[in-house]
């Protein structure tokens, strides 16, 4: 199966380039049905640029961004050597609530470029 999903264009060009191999969302309807061996197109929100495709890899499910953020290698998850000490699981507060992560739990998902 192949799924649509957009992104800002700083996380689109380090997923293009392999730096980012997590892509962090929350576990609701439409990233329940995500099976490793799935495909992700990832076009990008706020910038013409060409769409590209990764395989899922791995799901990593946690009950919210602070288990998700304790859990897997952040340099992997979108931060470079420069913020990484600064990266906080309420960076994610501002595309999910915690109501919503409450209600769905989160997940991490491990993508390789096609």
């Amino acid at each position: 199966m192949r799924y649509q999903m957009k992104l800002r264009s700083q996380p689109f060009q380090k997923i293009r380039s392999g730096r980012k191999t997590f892509e962090l969302r929350l576990y609701d309807e439409k990233r329940q049905r995500i099976q490793v061996g799935d495909e992700i197109e990832f076009s990008c929100a706020d910038a013409e640029r060409e769409p590209f495709v990764v395989v899922v890899t791995g799901l990593h499910l946690f009950k919210n961004f602070i288990e998700l953020y304790a859990s897997l290698p952040l340099l992997q998850c979108g931060y470079t050597e420069d913020d990484v000490d600064k990266a906080s699981p309420d960076d994610m507060n501002r595309y999910y609530s915690v109501e919503e992560q409450a209600k769905f739990g989160v997940v991490g998902i491990e993508i390789m470029l096609l």
